[in-house]
């Protein structure tokens, strides 16, 4: 045909239609050659092939993960992808992505990466993420490869500076160098962030967990000459700085961002509110403070979808924030996350208008108020977390029981009152976690018969009252339940059996928590437990004998009735026991020796029970408290050998004698050393010292003198040496106690069990004579508040040191039953915190300082029996001193509240006028002394001055 048509036409005609023939006769075979109907595939190209193999020879390749590397066709091996045109390799996915590996195991790729992926020079997607390169650093010819479009590097454990050569990859629309940071050997940093200025076509940028601390504090304006930008995520990248404001912002297409964990310790940034294409903010933890413009939100929120702001301490009013991101008609939230902050208010009603929100969490704020009825309109919330907003109060509305699709409800830690009902759940078919406590007087009404409509993993109610004080039968129906809490609640009851073994399936607790109420009866020996289990029965009526319960590892049945001897065989059967408390129960016998093979027990608590018999063998224990009992013998020196862990020791009112073993001095991370009320006889040894934070030794035998070591105990805030038999003088450097000049909190008892948010008791306590009240019980993390001194009922004798007035925050100072002489210190108003004060039976003499009417703290003084003189203050705090007991047996003290009135004689009332005892009378007698000494030296040294003869016969002599 095309002949035909040329036969009038000129030779270029022909030769254009002999080219159509050969093109057409070219197609019509390879057409044949791919009749199968598979479609054409370049052959792989052998240099690439030859790059690859290389590349693999470098690597420690886990076996069988690259066993398809072989033969000619390098196209076809796992991770490799080529062009279809041309058959080059333009892809290498190599990431370890075995479900549940980590990056330490035998599925990843570790070694380097060669150079020998510079003659893939077509490669544009690069993929080695979440594989075990063991802290080797990123090569920088990775930015020779100039076509790369896709790199990731992320979670594979590189370490060192990332190059900046990865500047000179223009095409690069995705970068993730995210680290996994496992350690100091892996973790990536950057010198700068100028090059990611460059990487003008990049759309996803992140570098978390890269450390970007040596970036410039200007890192947002490199960031901010990315125009394509439409991810960035610099999570817990240590960057301290974020720019308040920006004079352009770039990157306006940007809808995700993600700074959380950075410390920037600033306000929120106002750049961020002119980004209307944002669909996910994520700037939690990153200690931001003041507040954020409600007209801001007004007008580029609406395609805003996550916004989370929690952990900070933004300070504002919850009320118009949430009321201005409602005012979209077209909002998309889904996600409002502000929990932590400094939030103040009341949540609006117009919360139920943002129709789509599925998670809504404001926790641990000062948010006070009701919850809005306008709740219930939320259809779609999947998450409502109100915890610790303890000035939320009010009736919880009825609309909750609306939600149906609310798999979390926590309202733990408000001031609800009236009645919580079973309409207020009724519909929630969804729920899986709920949590209700109340500060105030909250009333659980719901039938012990009652048949909800969920089947929860997790059910914690305190602090409120059920209305039927019978153990809760509606429980039995939760098949699916774990963890559970009805502590403080008024249960008046036994634990049923099924409580323990729920017949439907393979039913184990994980947290049970019924403490303090009112459970009578005895415990099964045997309960299914999940493997590291923790149970809370104290405070309550059980009774009978201890079981042996294998699977938990945190169990307190203290303050119950149990009886008994420790079973035996609890070491042996309990081998993963973490902490266990016992005390306050009628135990008996000996404290098992078995307990050495529970080598995880780090708390044992056996205090207040009728143990006796030696003390065994511990492994690795940090807490031992077995006060009050009826042990004997001397202190084991295996409880401080070489290996030891023990921080907080108390082995106080038993009857233990001997020394304090020198094995003592290996005890190095002991914080608590309390050894009161025993038969410990010896001097107290010279070498303590360490980390003490509270050393009590009173009610013993010692001997000797305070060792001059005791003050340098840089964290020592209770001192008790009382009831011994200690001599000489009290230390003048006791002045120097550095913990008892200044509030420090060094504690923070915050370990909350695992799958709950409810914090734990404090896990130890002491016994103080705290506002003259003997055994008053002080937690841990009290004790930061503590700061006392007592040395009485010894024989310590000389004057109180003034040096001990600069103790500006001591609290509480026993000096009484000693033989003190001199005067009080002039100087003792300086000791403005002190709210005890025990100077009795002495020999004090002197005035009571006018300085001890600034002391506007003190609530308890005895000053009795000692031989003090003159008026007594009547200013401050020494108006409400009443009780003459505390000034009886001074008979030169006069004044209210004595009967013995003050003569005319008498200096006038030091509290009351401005003319003060300024001490002339002792003042004339010294100047007397020195007038006296002056002379007398003058008299025998001036005449030799001036005789020379007399001075020579004087040195002659002499």
């Amino acid at each position: 045909m095309v002949s035909r048509s040329c036969s009038s036409r000129s030779v270029s005609c022909h030769l254009v239609s002999t080219v159509l023939l050969l093109l057409l006769t070219k197609c019509s075979i390879l057409l044949d050659a791919n009749s199968d109907g598979n479609s054409f595939k370049p052959a792989c190209i052998e240099l690439e092939r030859k790059a690859l193999l290389k590349f693999k020879q470098v690597l420690k390749v886990p076996l069988h993960k690259l066993s398809s590397w072989v033969g000619e066709d390098c196209c076809s091996w796992l991770g490799v992808g080529c062009s279809n045109q041309t058959g080059n390799v333009v892809k290498l996915d190599l990431r370890c992505d075995v479900q549940g590996m980590t990056p330490f195991t035998w599925a990843c790729i570790g070694g380097e990466l060669d150079s020998s992926l510079l003659n893939l020079t077509h490669l544009n997607y690069l993929d080695m993420s979440s594989n075990n390169f063991s802290g080797t650093s990123i090569p920088s010819f990775i930015g020779s490869l100039k076509k790369l479009r896709h790199l990731d590097l992320s979670d594979s454990s590189f370490g060192g500076m990332v190059p900046p050569h990865l500047g000179n990859l223009s095409n690069l629309v995705h970068l993730s160098l995210a680290s996994d940071a496992l350690s100091a050997e892996t973790s990536l940093w950057v010198s700068d962030l100028n090059w990611i200025s460059r990487l003008s076509s990049l759309q996803y940028l992140s570098l978390a967990y890269v450390n970007l601390s040596k970036a410039s504090a200007d890192w947002l304006s490199d960031v901010n000459k990315l125009p394509s930008l439409l991810e960035l995520d610099l999570t817990n990248s240590q960057l301290h700085h974020l720019p308040q404001y920006l004079p352009h912002v770039n990157f306006t297409s940007l809808s995700v961002i993600e700074l959380s964990y950075n410390h920037f310790n600033s306000s929120s940034p106002h750049w961020l509110f002119n980004i209307s294409t944002l669909v996910t903010v994520r700037i939690d933890g990153c200690s931001l403070t003041g507040s954020i413009p409600e007209s801001a939100w007004k007008q580029n929120h609406c395609s805003l979808q996550t916004l989370d702001l929690s952990y900070n301490s933004l300070s504002m009013d919850v009320q118009p924030f949430i009321a201005a991101l409602s005012t979209c008609s077209n909002s998309s939230l889904r996600v409002l996350d502000i929990m932590s902050n400094n939030l103040h208010g009341s949540l609006p009603e117009s919360l139920g208008s943002l129709k789509y929100l599925e998670t809504f969490s404001s926790g641990r704020n000062s948010i006070s108020g009701l919850l809005p009825a306008t709740i219930g309109n939320l259809s779609t919330l999947q998450v409502l977390n109100l915890d610790f907003n303890n000035l939320m109060n009010g009736t919880i509305p009825e609309s909750l029981g609306q939600l149906s699709g609310l798999y979390v409800l926590s309202l733990w830690g408000g001031s609800w009152e009236g009645v919580f009902t079973e309409t207020h759940l009724q519909n929630l078919s969804s729920l899986k976690f709920f949590s209700l406590s109340s500060t105030n007087s909250l009333v659980f009404d719901v039938s012990p018969h009652w048949t909800p409509p969920f089947n929860l993993f997790s059910l914690s109610i305190s602090d409120c009252k059920l209305m039927s004080l019978s153990f809760p039968a509606w429980l039995r129906n939760q098949s699916d339940l774990t963890e559970i809490n009805f502590s403080n609640v008024g249960i008046s009851d036994g634990i049923p059996d099924w409580f323990w073994t729920n017949p439907k399936g393979n039913f184990m607790w994980s947290f049970v928590d019924l403490s303090d109420n009112k459970l009578r009866g005895q415990l099964p020996s045997s309960v299914n437990f999940y493997p590291g289990a923790y149970v809370d029965l104290e405070n309550n009526f059980l009774e009978g004998s201890l079981p042996l319960w294998q699977n938990v590892m945190e169990l307190s049945l203290a303050n119950n009735r149990f009886s008994g001897p420790i079973p035996t065989s609890i070491g042996e059967q309990t081998p993963n026991l973490w902490s266990l408390d016992l005390s306050k129960n009628n135990l008996n016998g000996s404290i098992p020796a078995s307990l050495g093979k529970a080598k995880n027990l780090y708390w044992l608590d056996l205090s207040r029970n009728h143990l006796s018999g030696t003390i065994p063998r511990l492994v690795m224990t940090e807490t031992i408290d077995f006060s009050y009992n009826n042990l004997s013998g001397h202190i084991p020196h295996f409880m401080c050998s070489q290996l030891s862990l023990v921080s907080w020791l108390r082995l106080s009112n038993n009857n233990l004698s001997g020394e304090i073993d020198k094995s003592f001095q290996n005890c190095t991370r002991l914080v608590t050393l309390d050894l009161g009320g025993n038969k410990l006889s010896g001097s107290i040894p010279e070498w303590i010292g360490g980390d003490l934070y509270v050393l009590m030794l009173g009610n013993n035998r010692f001997t000797g003198s305070i060792p001059q070591q005791i003050c340098n105990l840089p964290y020592l805030h209770v001192l008790n040496l009382s009831q011994n038999h200690l001599s000489g003088f009290i230390p003048l450097c006791l002045g120097s106690l550095e913990r008892m000049k200044q509030l420090t909190i060094r504690f923070d008892d915050s370990y909350v069990p695992s799958g709950t948010d409810i914090p734990l008791r404090d896990l130890e306590r002491v016994d103080l004579n705290v506002k003259g009240v003997a055994g008053y019980e002080y937690g841990r993390s009290l004790l930061d508040l503590v700061n006392s001194i007592d040395l009485s009922s010894n024989n310590l004798g000389g004057e109180i040191p003034e040096e001990i007035t600069s103790l500006s925050y001591l609290g509480s100072l026993n000096l009484s039953r000693n033989q003190l002489t001199g005067s009080i210190p002039a100087g003792i108003g300086k000791l403005g915190q002190l709210e005890t004060l025990d100077l009795s039976s002495n020999h004090l003499r002197g005035s009571i300082p006018l300085s001890m009417t600034s002391m506007t703290s003190l609530s308890k003084l005895n000053l009795s029996h000692n031989n003090l003189s003159g008026p007594i203050p009547s200013a401050n705090q020494f108006q409400t001193f009443n009780d003459p007991a505390m000034y009886e047996g001074n008979s030169g003290l006069c004044g209210a509240p004595l009967p013995t009135q003050c003569s005319a004689s008498d200096h006038d009332d030091p509290g009351s006028t401005k003319e003060h005892d300024d001490g002339s009378g002792d003042r004339g007698l010294y100047i007397s002394i020195t007038l006296g000494f002056i002379i007398g030296f003058w008299g025998v040294f001036g005449s030799l001055v001036i005789k020379r003869s007399w001075r020579h016969a004087y040195f002659s002599f002499s």
